[in-house]
């Protein structure tokens, strides 16, 4: 069983920036794929990025590209998600994810995780 704990989450003004960190308790991190999503009110839960097994590959999704950073740090079995240029739009709870496997066409999708945190919020005022 793999625990995943996000933190970093916050209110911050539109331009601003924030750090989520996700601590993941599994000795074998840097077998896993991992990733962020996000729920916005009202909303279902969307992709916002992953991060392969060693963190050659990235991916983003268009909302979030250029403005977001994922990485990794298998070291100390936390990914990270570096957030700038923040939006209102941006408010959402956000999850970490984690993978057993990594299949690319399933990292942009909910159905291709296998483990979940509870989530932090971030809330982005105008």
């Amino acid at each position: 069983q793999v625990q995943l704990v996000e933190s970093g989450g916050g209110l911050v003004q539109a331009g601003g920036s924030l750090r989520l960190s996700c601590a993941a308790s599994v000795r074998t991190f840097s077998l896993y794929t991992m990733g962020w999503f996000r729920r916005a009110p009202g909303k279902e839960r969307e992709f916002v990025a992953a991060i392969s097994w060693s963190g050659g590959s990235t991916y983003y999704a268009d909302s979030v590209e250029g403005r977001f950073t994922i990485s990794r740090d298998n070291a100390k079995n936390t990914v990270y998600l570096e957030m700038n240029s923040l939006k209102p739009e941006d408010t959402a709870v956000y999850y970490c994810a984690a993978a057993r496997r990594q299949v690319p066409t399933l990292v942009k999708q909910l159905r291709g995780y296998d483990y979940w945190g509870q989530g932090t919020q971030v809330t982005v005022t105008s």
